[in-house]
């Protein structure tokens, strides 16, 4: 999607762009905070691209979604060794944008900050269970579409499909290959759209 082909975004559209679920943006547009406007005789809502400009802007939304449409990618990690060859590796080989986070204080706010398409999240990351991690950001209206996949060295199938159960996207057993993490990143950002 070149958004710099299109004057007027859809909700949709816009929700891709900030990462937020669509009824985010509805209840922006309703409040009045995102200005647009309704197409006649629907309930369909308009975004000019300037207003969503200023509004991000405002707003410390991130203006990568805007401008480049590269997937976002967060790992967090307590082991230094894991996220730089992460970063390394996925900076190297895919278009993604890549942060990183070594807690999950500092996973909330890079989540924040960066507004992630994808977490890459050990499920015992250092300050505290993964799976606390995951039920904060379930519960955020505004990451709902962020894809969360567990990493762990310690997961059986079982808990693989309990991982699940817990609001994690998917699941990578460690020692992974690049492969692994690049199918695992596309297959779960192949859902947000």
């Amino acid at each position: 999607m070149n958004l710099f082909e299109k004057d007027v975004l859809t909700t949709g559209e816009v929700a891709k762009i900030c990462n937020v679920a669509s009824r985010t943006v509805s209840k922006w547009f309703d409040s009045g905070q995102l200005r647009g406007y309704r197409i006649p005789g629907s309930k369909d809502r308009r975004i000019p691209v300037s207003n969503l400009v200023k509004f991000m802007k405002g707003h410390g939304i991130p203006m990568d979604g805007l401008m480049s449409g590269s997937t976002r990618v967060l790992i967090v990690d307590s082991d230094e060794d894991v996220i730089n060859t992460l970063t390394k590796v996925l900076s190297e080989q895919t278009n993604y944008e890549v942060h990183s986070a070594t807690s999950a204080f500092e996973a909330g706010v890079e989540c924040e900050r960066f507004r992630p398409h994808v977490m890459l999240l050990d499920i015992h990351v250092s300050d505290s269970e993964g799976r606390d991690v995951c039920k904060v950001l379930r519960a955020s209206d505004d990451l709902q579409v962020t894809k969360i996949i567990g990493m762990s060295s310690k997961l059986t199938d079982g808990q693989v499909a309990q991982l699940r159960h817990q609001g994690f996207d998917s699941a990578l057993r460690k020692p992974f290959s690049v492969r692994q993490v690049i199918d695992a990143i596309e297959g779960a950002h192949a859902l947000v759209y």
